[in-house]
């Protein structure tokens, strides 16, 4: 193993650490933390900082989120979804998507920005990764594919949109940030019938959810 192959092991050994040390203690979440390579994520130079604990820029205004925020939605929904066919909505750098795969998801994604979404699906083709990825408005869902055990929007929301609750399989769990520009609240909806209980945690801070059912692209 290459000195370089080495210590990037090391730096992912030591992000899941400092997620163990911020309360994520979910086992399962914790080892798709060590089997996905978050450098493969960045572009050139900024794999360097792949274990900092800190959102980076991919282009076209948009981030791969924080570990300890990806890692937090990701516990939300295995504690609530433990297995079958989730939904995420906003692909970005495919992160999120392949912590998914790792845990054994069948996964699909959609992305409205073309070119992070042609981005992800060669990403996804190259690791040999087998995530279903669509280039489209994501507050939308994906219909054709529905219904979902799991939905998690990885962007802020003013609200829940209607048809990602549509979209849910009974029983299923849609994790999704709820709020205005600046701040959000994690929100998870349960579906139970044509009832969604709702659960609220703590505050974080997402590029918005642009969309029909979401934040009209002219405001930012």
């Amino acid at each position: 193993m290459k000195q370089a192959e080495k210590l990037l092991n090391l730096r992912r050994r030591e992000m899941v650490e400092t997620l163990q040390r911020y309360g994520i203690v979910n086992r399962r979440v914790l080892d798709a933390f060590l089997e996905v390579r978050r450098e493969l994520f960045l572009e050139g130079d900024a794999a360097d900082s792949a274990y900092i604990d800190s959102a980076y820029p991919i282009g076209f205004g948009q981030t791969i989120s924080q570990p300890y925020t990806v890692a937090f939605m990701t516990a939300l929904l295995v504690e609530r979804c433990s297995s079958g066919r989730v939904l995420e909505i906003g692909t970005g750098s495919g992160y999120q998507a392949a912590i998914l795969d790792a845990l054994g998801y069948s996964v699909f994604t959609v992305e409205r920005i073309f070119e992070l979404y042609e981005r992800a699906e060669k990403l996804f083709a190259r690791l040999g990764l087998n995530i279903a990825c669509r280039f489209g408005d994501g507050t939308l869902g994906w219909l054709d594919k529905a219904p979902f055990d799991g939905i998690m929007v990885t962007a802020g929301a003013p609200k829940e949109p209607e048809s990602l609750l549509r979209q849910l399989a009974e029983n299923g769990c849609l994790v999704i940030p709820v709020g205005g520009n600046d701040s959000q609240q994690m929100t998870v909806f349960l579906r139970e019938g044509n009832d969604f209980k709702r659960e609220v945690f703590q505050h974080f801070v997402f590029v918005p959810l642009v969309g029909r059912e979401g934040w009209n692209d002219t405001v930012f």
